[in-house]
Order: C-alpha cells, then structure tokens, then sequence
C-alpha cells in the first residue's frame, strides 16, 4: 500500500482521550500494572492521516497571521466535489453547504428549528449516545423504534413499529444514522425508501446524520438520505464531516446539506445564536487538505483496511467465542458485541466481561450506553497485528470458560 496503516503510534502524551483518558470520567479504567493498552473505545482511528492534511495545516500556519477570515470558494467546491465523486450527488451548490460546530450541534440547531421543548423525537435504537445525550440536554423526549435482525442476522428497521409510534406519540421529527452507529448497517436504498415514504406519510422532518459515510467496507454503498425522492431532498438536513474519516475531530468542524431554503434559513440562524458557531482556520485548510486526491486514494486503502480488519475479527469470534454473537458491519469500524448467551452459559455479568477485557488491556467500551443490555462496543480502527493481539488477549483472559 501507499500509505501506512501497520505502524503503531505512540499517542501517549499527544491530547488522544483514546490513551490519555483512560481511568477518567466515562472511558474505560486502566487494566492492570504492566498491562498496555489497546485503544479499541471511542471511536477514532488508530492511523497517521493523509499527510496531504499535515502539508496543508502546516503550509497555512507558516503564514504567522490568525485573523478574521472566511470559508473560501475552494472550501466550498472540495466539498462539492467529494459529494460528487463519492456519493453520486449531484445538483449541490454552495448555498445548500453550512458550517457546523460538529454534527451533534447541527442535530440540535436542527432540532431547535422543527421541535418545541419537550418534543419526542424518533431514534432507532440501539442508539449512539451522542443523540442521547444532546437530546435529553436540550429538553426533547425520545422515543425509540429498535433494530431487529433478520434470520442472517443483519439489521433491519422495523417499518411497522416505526409507524406505530410516530402515530402514538405524535412525533414530527426523526434523527436518521446512515450508516448506523453502532450496529454498522449501510442501508440498502429500498430500505430508505420505505423509511422516507413514511416520514413523508406522518409529515416528519429528518436529521440524517451522514458523518459515517465515507468508511463504507468492500461491497457495499452509501445512499444520501436525500438523495432517494425529491421529498426527501427538501425534508432532510444532512449532516457530514471530515472528522471521522480522516481523524480529524480534534480540530472540529463539520458541515451540514440543506435544499430546503425555509428550513436552511432558520437552521443557520439557530446556529448563529450561540455565537460560537465559526470555523477555526486551520479546520478550514485541514479539510482541504483531506479532500485533495491523495486522500480519495488514502481513504480507498483505508477501506481496504477496515474490510480486513472485520473480516478477521468476525471470523476469529465464530471460530473462538462460542455464544457471542456479532452481525458484521458493513459500514464504520466498530463491532457491537452481543455476550447474552455467553454470560448464560457462564454465569458471568456483562460488567465481569468488561472488566475482565480492561485488565488484560483490551480498552473496549460498555455497549449498554447505547441501548445494547448486553453488548459491548469495540473499535477496530488499528493496524491489524494490534487487532490480532487483542483478540488473543480476549481469548486467553475473557472468552476461555
């Protein structure tokens, strides 16, 4: 390859919550003397970036001036370009793009604009704890529709349910993860569809949180929400970001897709209100820097990566694990670990499970943040002899009854 995804980086000292967190507020607690940690918890990568992105962070900071500025055209167009060539979008123009201070302030600048406080709001569930956590600050209600799989395991949202509850509780606002996190489903278009055809039905905004579209493993596609009907181009606002393809969320900035003129005005004036809600220069130039052609060509070999990874560990968890189930992603870079039958079968607890991972140094994360009772998160995005070495560990501390 390329571009180096078989180093492992120090981050130690290097402002990564990954390594330096540990022990601290909701992360994981250090394992035990001696033992090393393995990051496999919040969900950013374990790779050095394009370094396209370092070229342009650097070429810009030379300049020793750090004023006023704002967003260029080349800002604009690296994003209509993206789109373009990554999604199929086509028809998108500067004046639908807006910043973002990341997609959980856009969910709620959104949410300020078609909800009223104490609002209920659709989520599929599981859930990213994110929306949990900003929705219940904000004073919104939630209301969940979860996820059930079918007889290969996989996915799927249960359209019926969906439709009961937005009728039940009234509910004319619905976040939307595509592709899902946690489960890692990339959803089929029929599948948006039919999800659209509903809100359309019960007169629904959506938020399509988008962020994870770009880490799409081999064999599948990412559908844009919006791009499935004209209704749901002009009921949608979509949210994106460099951050989590490109490992980028400590310099923040993300952005979000409105058509829709009536709701695009309100959600940039919500947005304004804060009086936080600018750019950081250096985001600016970093995402640009990402969206030059060495990082298409850094994120196809990043795809490659991801899909190996998964690969390994799904197929390493049915020969090894007996009773912990797993429906492979098919999208992102994390597992959701599903350990019911095998806390059963060994009269373990899911929080003996944990905790048996973290003292062996495998930093995984409680999955029953994010509506899994018994589940268990886990970050894949390391280079492989890393993963391998995890899951050796598992084998050897946790899953050896």
């Amino acid at each position: 390859m390329q571009y180096d995804f078989t180093s492992i980086m120090d981050r130690r000292g290097r402002d990564a919550l990954a390594v330096d967190g540990l022990g601290t507020g909701y992360a994981p607690p250090l394992p035990k003397d001696g033992v090393e940690p393995i990051p496999m918890w919040v969900a950013d990568m374990n790779f050095p970036t394009v370094p396209t992105i370092v070229e342009a962070i650097v070429e810009r900071a030379q300049h020793p001036a750090f004023g006023y500025f704002q967003p260029t055209e080349d800002y604009y167009n690296a994003i209509i370009q993206w789109q373009s060539k990554r999604n199929g979008v086509t028809g998108l123009k500067k004046e639908a793009i807006g910043y973002e201070n990341g997609v959980l302030g856009g969910v709620v600048s959104a949410l300020n604009v078609f909800c009223s406080k104490g609002d209920t709001v659709l989520l599929h569930s599981p859930t990213y704890i994110g929306f949990t956590g900003c929705l219940l600050n904000n004073g919104y209600h939630i209301v969940h529709s979860p996820l059930v799989q079918d007889e290969a395991g996989v996915w799927r949202m249960d359209f019926a349910d969906m439709e009961k509850k937005l009728v039940q509780h009234k509910i004319h606002a619905a976040i939307f993860c595509s592709p899902h996190n946690p489960t890692g489903r990339v959803w089929e278009r029929w599948e948006i569809e039919q999800a659209m055809a509903l809100f359309q039905k019960h007169d629904v905004f959506v938020i399509s949180d988008e962020i994870w579209s770009d880490i799409i493993l081999a064999g599948y596609q990412h559908v844009p929400t919006q791009s499935v009907s004209e209704d749901a181009r002009n009921r949608t606002v979509a949210l994106y970001a460099p951050s989590k393809t490109f490992n980028l969320a400590g310099l923040v900035g993300s952005y979000h897709i409105i058509y829709n003129r009536w709701i695009r005005e309100r959600v940039e004036k919500e947005s304004s209100l804060c009086h936080y809600n600018d750019m950081n220069v250096l985001s600016m130039h970093a995402l640009l820097g990402a969206y030059k052609p060495e990082g298409y060509a850094w994120l196809d070999e990043l795809r490659q990566v991801l899909t190996g990874n998964v690969e390994f560990a799904c197929a390493y968890i049915g020969e090894h694990f007996p009773g912990v189930q797993v429906s492979k992603p098919q999208g992102t870079y994390m597992l959701f670990l599903d350990c019911t039958q095998w806390c059963a079968a060994h009269d373990k607890t899911i929080e003996e499970v944990l905790k048996a991972g973290w003292d062996a140094g495998v930093m995984w994360q409680d999955g029953r943040m994010f509506h899994g009772p018994c589940h268990i998160r886990m970050n894949l995005a390391l280079p492989l002899s890393r993963v391998q070495e995890a899951f050796a560990r598992l084998q050897q501390s946790v899953f050896c009854g």
